[in-house]
């Protein structure tokens, strides 16, 4: 089975926005401390606004939380 960042490196490759929301949300959900939670959750986020995603909101949620986006 192929590791996280492997496919990640498959997903840019093949500009496929949809996994890439997938994989930095899983990647997110798998740090180790918050900065690199973080980090994760910014370039899922960015994904998911620029393919108009669902999980845009959820993932905005998220960095809310952690003090990473304004609050509305």
């Amino acid at each position: 089975m192929k590791g996280l960042n492997e496919q990640m490196l498959e997903a840019h490759a093949e500009d496929d926005r949809d996994a890439l929301i997938g994989l930095y949300a899983q990647a997110a959900g798998e740090a180790a401390d918050i900065d690199t939670k973080c980090f994760f959750l910014t370039h899922a986020y960015v994904f998911a606004l620029e393919a108009a995603d669902p999980r845009t909101r959820d993932l905005r949620k998220q960095l809310v939380s952690h003090g990473r986006e304004p609050a509305d």
